[in-house]
């Protein structure tokens, strides 16, 4: 039974174009766009199938190796689009833009923000990388100047002079990151998604996004640990 890949259609073609040009799109906006897609091509328009609407465009972008996916904002829960090139793994693709200097610091930050308990890496620790690279050490100042260009390319957000991963980068990065710190990074035991920012039960070293913390434990009296019961130690955000 081959089942045909629904048709393409000019909506789906204006939602795809946009979506590429941003990167990155909040459920609010992909909801928006779709809807805009549909009636400026006079498509037919239903609100609550935009999952249906991606699943149209990926059986189509599947040759070439790329897909939409969606993800979530470890800040506020928030859903997120972005599309993911399958065919190279992200730091190749960063590297078309960006210096090999540039990419290890990156590469750098990245492994304080994962190794860390919180999920952050603070600037003073990032900029004390710069002139340790092996590639060809840079001046602090230029250090600063690469993060600001990390975080207008979604690569990483900076809250109060602490860098995180961007949602875009753990949507794109995920299996990247799953398989190259497989000793820490671990999956949330609620939505299984990569989870950086995330508490940890003390017994059973289950992870749990904060938004998803929060859900979890709202209607409980008392928070105690999905997978081994013990009680939740960490303050519920």
């Amino acid at each position: 039974n081959i089942v045909m890949a629904a048709q393409m259609t000019d909506a789906h073609r204006r939602f795809l174009q946009v979506l590429m040009s941003h990167g990155i799109m909040e459920g609010s906006e992909a909801r928006k766009l779709h809807r805009c897609s549909c009636e400026i091509h006079q498509v037919y328009y239903a609100h609550d199938k935009l999952d249906d609407f991606i699943s149209t465009i990926n059986s189509h972008l599947q040759p070439l190796f790329m897909q939409i996916r969606k993800g979530m904002s470890e800040g506020d829960g928030k859903a997120h689009y972005a599309l993911v090139n399958l065919a190279e793994t992200e730091i190749t693709k960063m590297a078309s833009d960006y210096t090999e200097n540039e990419l290890e610091l990156f590469r750098k930050t990245m492994d304080l923000i994962i190794l860390s308990e919180n999920g952050f890496a603070s600037s003073t620790d990032i900029l004390n990388l710069a002139d340790q690279l092996k590639t060809k050490k840079m001046k602090k100042k230029e250090a600063e100047q690469v993060l600001k260009v990390f975080v207008e390319d979604k690569w990483l957000s900076e809250r109060n002079g602490e860098y995180t991963l961007h949602t875009r980068c753990i949507i794109e990065m995920e299996q990247y990151i799953l398989s190259n710190y497989q000793d820490v990074a671990r999956k949330c035991n609620i939505c299984h998604s990569l989870a950086i920012q995330s508490q940890v039960c003390e017994s059973c070293g289950t992870g749990m996004h904060l938004p998803c913390v929060r859900k979890y434990f709202r209607a409980q009296t008392e928070p105690r640990c999905p997978q081994c019961n013990d009680f939740w130690s960490c303050d519920i955000p």
